[in-house]
């Protein structure tokens, strides 16, 4: 039992519900179901006024950078080398922990300690806009830790509140075209026929059974488009989506020959800092914690700025529901966001 109005991790009662209640207010924001907060949206603006208001609160000088991300400094002093942080706006009818977490988790950790300063990156879920504008202008920290829901259940199967990332996937997108011959629905025999969707569903079980030859990677055809599109004729050509990832450079590069696409976008993996990785390390431990180690398969702001070249890590927050995310049913327990602020505030006051 801790003291009254204490909780077992020493946050007080009334921060403890306030990081709770900052998050439902920014899930409220638009129409839903689910969070609907499209990047540089009215509804990611709302967002990051909330977001500055707070920050301001916290006592800390808010800027606002060309490309609309926030930077919360001590103004006593000169811009710290540790930045903390993640993004405000969501895909439709997103779920209520994704970005907002590590924004919301962020205030309270700096203003906690004392220590660091919050960034708020504008549209990651289209790409990283924000930060990648961020990298452009050459105007970064020295460290970045972000912290996150998992976008999964890995930690759940461990029984693990928390978890270290060590790494963010590689993504190789692209399109791989299947041709077949047009038709008349009820008058081509079956014998003759040149479906390019029964070709295509042969290639996408293809793409499936490629991805599963190599441990780690995954791959997805997202997207379907039949030509000539029409109920009463035989497709004559089919335009599958395809999303690939593996996390490291080597099994990108496996997987992307075995599916035999030219990619249209691609981004490498990346590595978070191992001196960050200790940090976090040396806080779960001390708690008594299991430590488990694991890499993502979604991007995120963090690896934008490793890439970059900045010292980043990234602390994973027990995902329940299944782990399922971008979707209203997303869920983490307020006992486990709680011990994640805290484990994030102890790590900026170390670093």
């Amino acid at each position: 039992m801790g003291l009254p109005g204490v909780s077992r991790y020493g946050l007080p009662y009334h921060r403890r519900v306030r990081v709770m209640e900052r998050l439902e207010r920014l899930y409220a924001i638009g129409e839903g179901p689910g969070a609907n907060r499209i990047g540089y949206s009215q509804e990611e603006d709302a967002a990051h006024d909330l977001a500055r208001m707070w920050m301001e609160e916290a006592g800390l000088a808010v800027t606002v950078d060309p490309s609309g991300n926030l930077l919360g400094t001590d103004p006593k002093g000169s811009v710290p080398g540790v930045w903390t942080g993640s993004h405000l706006d969501t895909v439709p009818e997103g779920g209520k922990f994704d970005g907002a977490l590590g924004v919301v988790a962020a205030i309270e950790a700096v203003e906690r300690t004392g220590r660091g300063s919050v960034v708020v990156f504008r549209d990651e879920e289209r790409g990283c806009a924000g930060s990648r504008a961020r990298v452009s202008s050459g105007e970064l920290p020295e460290a970045f830790v972000e912290l996150h829901i998992e976008q999964g259940q890995r930690l759940a199967d461990a029984g693990a509140p928390l978890g270290i990332v060590t790494g963010i996937a590689g993504v190789m997108r692209g399109t791989i075209v299947v041709e077949g011959r047009e038709g008349h629905a009820g008058t081509t025999p079956m014998g003759v026929r040149d479906d390019a969707l029964v070709k295509a569903a042969r290639e996408i079980l293809r793409i499936e059974e490629t991805a599963r030859t190599i441990e780690d990677a995954v791959a997805t055809v997202g997207q379907v488009e039949v030509e000539p599109g029409a109920v009463n004729v035989i497709p004559a050509g089919v335009t599958l989506t395809v999303d690939a990832r593996a996390p490291d450079v080597e099994r990108c590069d496996r997987l992307l020959a075995a599916l035999g696409f030219e990619p249209t976008y691609r981004v490498d993996p990346s590595r978070m800092a191992p001196e960050l990785q200790e940090v976090l390390r040396a806080e779960l431990e001390g708690r008594g914690l299991p430590v488990v180690e694991l890499t993502s398969g979604a991007g995120h702001d963090a690896g934008v700025l490793a890439t970059a070249g900045v010292p980043s890590a990234m602390l994973f927050v027990r995902s329940l529901n299944g782990g399922i995310s971008h979707s209203p049913d997303e869920l983490s327990s307020e006992e486990d966001v709680e011990l994640a602020v805290d484990v994030l505030a102890s790590a900026l006051a170390r670093l």
